[in-house]
């Protein structure tokens, strides 16, 4: 095979992984209400579904990274694709909720694994220039495409069985194992072995997991053990001479800023789309196919308006852009306010819908250019690195909360309210952080090592 036609295949069976990761965290969103009705599970324990693969995925990703420059590149994506490949048909296969959460916190950290190593391949197979940059557009391209296509393939195999769901990536995932090794090559491993810091990593996944676990369970002494790990986190951090987050990049305004409102984003719009899945079949009375179709126009918005969100970046500027995003995108998640137990499609949700995808599609390239922007070249690892982190926790907690919240009324419709006007309230936040915080570009401190480890584009 020709070197050219050989780095090719190997784009598309890296595209192909990075698709899978972020397919695999909306492919429960549609299957949520039937996964519930089917093994008589709670909402609380459903929101795990999604919460625990996002938070084990942002948490591992920094760290994903440096384990594919210190292990080799070809072989961690290997490694940890064929887990995630393992993890999907045994949750398929269970009838335990709990069982269930915990294959889909393995496959977060397999994808957490699994998408930098990807990303570290595409850059030593394509020379810098031109063809790395299209690369790389691809890439982000796919990861994308992933989220909106979950959405849709979960409706669809809902129909027939909520099963099917855990089974979808396996034969894409056994066909990037099968061809993979004859394409793609070894990558750098000329590092230098400063360690893993898995200390690091663990210390704040587990909190993050306790965090979530205290606010859906109101369980108090998980919520001081959360901070406690969170806490340890930090001292670890101060202290390690090759840190996985160098502390003292958050004196950047900037960066904290965008990181901050990407993170309330992600509470708003992944924990409105779990809230909003359960509310058009629990009390519209939606089918599994409906939803997902139903859902199709706001991916369309937010396609169209993410390729025009450039334009209006180089005509507003980032901070007024990424606001405004985050405004537009909390008015379409109040505008579910006006569908009541009846709320007519065409009129009301379908609005709705796209108003949402509009904001979505404004802000979400907004916050990552600010947080990228925020430190100098040979940091843009670690930038993207920490941007991607905050959106997938913020994805776990936004649903946490919002199942909570659910919770709390004595009538679903009143809860399913409550939880809409709390998303809406996190993505006001967003944009408050977003307009106070992007005024101008903060040069990143001194005297911090640089972290170049690629890092996967946000899906």
């Amino acid at each position: 095979m020709r070197s050219g036609r050989r780095a090719t295949v190997a784009l598309i069976l890296l595209c192909a992984a990075v698709f899978l990761d972020s397919m695999d965290l909306s492919l429960m969103g549609v299957a949520l209400p039937a996964i519930g009705a089917d093994l008589a599970l709670p909402e609380g324990t459903l929101q795990w579904l999604v919460s625990g693969y996002a938070v084990a995925y942002g948490g591992f990703l920094l760290l994903g990274g440096r384990l594919a420059d210190l292990l080799g590149g070809r072989r961690m994506f290997l490694a940890s694709l064929a887990v995630f490949a393992a993890a999907s048909p045994a949750g398929g296969l269970l009838s335990d909720g709990w069982l269930l959460v915990a294959t889909r916190v393995v496959k977060g950290v397999a994808a957490a694994l699994t998408a930098p190593a990807a990303l570290s391949l595409i850059t030593t197979t394509f020379a810098e220039g031109p063809r790395r940059n299209r690369a790389l557009g691809v890439y982000a391209l796919a990861g994308a495409s992933g989220y909106s296509a979950g959405l849709i393939a979960s409706g669809l195999l809902t129909e027939v069985s909520w099963r099917l769901v855990f089974f979808l990536p396996v034969p894409v995932a056994l066909l990037v194992l099968a061809v993979a090794p004859r394409v793609i090559p070894a990558g750098r491993t000329d590092a230098p072995r400063t360690g893993f810091d898995a200390a690091g990593a663990g210390t704040a996944t587990g909190g993050v997991l306790l965090l979530v676990y205290a606010l859906t369970e109101t369980n108090w002494p998980a919520g001081v053990a959360a901070l406690a790990l969170l806490g340890a986190f930090v001292a670890i951090e101060r202290r390690r001479r090759d840190p996985l987050v160098p502390l003292g990049v958050f004196r950047s305004g900037r960066l904290t800023a965008a990181n901050l409102a990407a993170l309330a984003w992600a509470c708003a719009t992944i924990g409105w789309q779990f809230a909003a899945v359960l509310y058009l079949q629990g009390v519209l009375g939606y089918s599994a196919l409906d939803t997902g179709l139903g859902i199709v126009p706001m991916g369309l918005a937010i396609v169209v308006t993410a390729n025009l969100a450039g334009r209006l970046i180089g005509r507003w500027g980032l901070r007024r852009t990424a606001a405004l995003g985050l405004l537009v995108q909390g008015a379409g998640i109040l505008l579910f306010l006006r569908a009541g137990a009846s709320g007519d499609y065409a009129t009301v949700l379908l609005p709705a819908l796209i108003v949402h995808g509009v904001g979505n599609g404004l802000s979400f390239p907004s916050l990552n250019i600010a947080a990228v922007g925020a430190l100098p070249d040979n940091r843009q690892g670690l930038a993207s690195g920490l941007v991607t982190s905050a959106v997938q926790i913020g994805a776990g907690i936004g649903v946490a909360v919002l199942a909570a919240v659910m919770a709390v009324p004595t009538s679903p419709l009143d809860g399913y309210r409550a939880a809409f006007l709390t998303a809406g309230a996190f993505s006001l936040l967003g944009a408050l952080i977003a307009y106070l915080g992007l005024r101008a570009r903060a040069e990143p401190p001194a005297g911090e090592p640089a972290n170049t480890t690629p890092i996967s584009t946000p899906a």
